[in-house]
């Protein structure tokens, strides 16, 4: 009996936090994982640049599951305190970056018949976090870009769902402001931030056979605090 080949993976985002925790868990799934990211992944590369990306998806050929982990915070600042240029940054990783890769890498999935697709939101997306007007407004488009594209694709074969974790212990986190990371942190009954290694685990669900009746479809990780 011929061996099953392994599914194939695309983690954006995967030279730390989230993203590297990902790969990790995929791989020990026996999935054969890239990584991609400005530095310090398997490939570097900016999920900005479409052109790259649609030309690295030639490179690469098909892959059956997409992880967009990539993203920035952007300014800890009252909106009126926040400029167009630090709109415009935030919004072409956190947003067109996820739209850039599906757009490079979901007509292998569709074509093929079976995909998953992964994209990371966040607890600020469907809350607003204060003084992160800009990283709020940006995950919310990727939690209504995923409803939407999973509309699109639900009788492909290929799944598209997104996470939204609360705080996590990542470097990205690193960044922000004590007082808005206390904040936060407040607001999550368990009383601690969570662990990549946690959404790591939700990642190998979402990325797997095991899901086959959930499309566009937000799933929290929040210890608590996700309240609809």
């Amino acid at each position: 009996m011929a061996t099953k080949p392994a599914r194939t993976a695309l983690v954006t985002g995967g030279a730390s936090g989230l993203g590297a925790a990902a790969a990790v868990r995929l791989r020990g799934d026996g999935i054969e994982v890239t990584t991609l990211d400005l530095a310090g992944a398997d490939i570097a590369a900016d999920v900005t640049d479409a052109a790259q990306l649609s030309r690295l998806a030639g490179e690469l050929g098909p892959v059956d599951i997409l992880v967009n982990s990539a993203g920035i915070v952007g300014p800890n600042a009252p909106l009126l305190d926040t400029t167009p240029e630090q709109w415009r940054r935030v919004l072409d990783v956190n947003v067109l970056g996820t739209v850039n890769t599906m757009r490079a890498f979901v007509p292998g999935m569709r074509e093929s018949g079976w995909g998953r697709v992964v994209n990371f939101a966040s607890m600020a997306g469907k809350d607003g976090n204060p003084n992160l007007s800009v990283y709020s407004a940006s995950k919310a488009a990727v939690i209504a870009l995923t409803k939407s594209a999973g509309k699109e694709l639900a009788t492909s074969g290929v799944l598209v769902n997104v996470i939204t974790p609360a705080v996590i212990a990542t470097p990205m986190n690193g960044s922000t402001a004590p007082e808005v990371l206390d904040h936060i942190t407040g607001l999550i009954p368990m009383k601690r931030i969570g662990r990549p290694e946690e959404v790591a685990e939700l990642v190998a669900f979402l990325a797997s056979d095991r899901v086959s009746f959930s499309t566009g479809a937000v799933y929290d990780i929040s210890g608590g605090r996700a309240t609809y």
